[in-house]
């Protein structure tokens, strides 16, 4: 007689590796390869927006430790800083733009509501075959867009996914606005997933609350940025913390074993707040917010290749990125690294 399912009986949920095991592949690992940033010349110095606001420059530099930011010029586009972004993880990783399967661009600022920003920079770049869309998150969009490239490798759909943020933000700041005016910088990264290599992409924890939206907007009609401060730093300094402990256990490892904590840059304050928390050596948590801001979607890859040229990120070392954004949005993935 053969067995009777009980089709009411919910279906317990495969693991990665078991479902692996079940469509008989090897489980597979994702690595980053390559590594690429850019920022535009022009510098906007916080003592500028405080002439504007008719303050003091200490002022912005107190609540948000931002002395100066980059701005894109008027004849830059978005696109053409995920570009040169892009291009720099290709060489960085020693790819050609043809070896890439797909290409994902992390922004909230796109030239235009379509096309999207990922089939200009893949067609700039000659990704002739790959598969390129946008991914919104806000600020935590790279970071989802990490995960994704991440399992599409794992899963085998795709060798090489190219992982852009980008955010020109500048031309979404009321500069007469205190609660965002101090706030937001331009720039680019972006990484290269691959399957193998030294280094691997471990556990990333990826969350949401929409109740908590009106908190952090930017509407259609006037593209601007609306911000609660206060409520934006509670929210932020409780899930950023939050998120950094469930990466690092999700990994195995204890906070103290980990080199690097790369927050996203959004300010000092916030940063300086969670390592405060977690009780974190300051050593090991990247700061560059004052020399560059919040560049939402992309400060988590600028910050990355920027430890890396101060010689900070080196192959092996335990890094654990982590993000908030509008949404709410927010999550924290655990890597080791081991680009180039």
């Amino acid at each position: 007689m053969s067995e009777v399912i009980d089709v009411t009986k919910p279906r317990r949920t495969l693991s990665a590796g078991e479902e692996h095991a079940v469509r008989g592949v090897l489980p597979r690992t994702a690595s980053i390869f390559g590594l690429g940033s850019f920022l535009p010349a022009d510098v906007l110095t916080s003592e500028a927006i405080a002439q504007r606001l008719g303050v003091d420059e200490e002022w912005i530099v107190k609540r948000t430790g931002i002395r100066a930011r980059r701005r894109v010029a008027p004849s830059e586009r978005t696109s053409d800083l995920a570009t040169i972004a892009a291009r720099q993880a290709l060489d960085d990783a020693g790819l050609d733009a043809g070896d890439i399967d797909l290409l994902l661009v992390a922004t909230m600022s796109q030239d235009e509501v379509a096309p999207n920003t990922a089939p200009l920079v893949a067609h700039a770049l000659g990704a002739e075959h790959a598969g390129a869309f946008d991914l919104g998150a806000a600020c935590t969009g790279w970071l989802a867009a990490l995960s994704q490239a991440a399992s599409q490798v794992e899963s085998g759909r795709a060798e090489r996914v190219l992982v852009i943020g980008v955010d020109t933000l500048t031309r979404m700041t009321d500069f007469d606005d205190p609660m965002v005016a101090g706030l937001f910088g331009d720039g680019a990264g972006a990484v290269v997933v691959g399957v193998g290599g030294e280094g691997e992409i471990g556990p990333i924890h990826l969350a949401a609350d929409g109740s908590l939206g009106p908190v952090l907007t930017a509407s259609v009609t006037d593209r601007m940025i609306r911000m609660d401060g206060t409520s934006t730093f509670k929210v932020a300094v409780n899930r950023l913390s939050e998120s950094i402990v469930r990466a690092v256990a999700a990994a195995g490892w204890e906070l103290d074993e980990v080199d690097l904590f790369v927050p996203h840059q959004a300010n000092a304050r916030i940063i300086r707040a969670v390592g405060t928390r977690l009780e974190l050596d300051a050593a090991k948590v990247a700061d560059y917010v004052a020399g560059i801001g919040n560049t939402s979607a992309a400060s988590i890859p600028i910050a990355l290749s920027l430890l890396r040229t101060d010689g900070r990120l080196r192959p092996g070392h335990k890094v654990v990125v982590a993000a908030i954004g509008a949404g709410f949005t927010w999550g924290a993935g655990a890597l080791t690294w081991g680009a180039r």
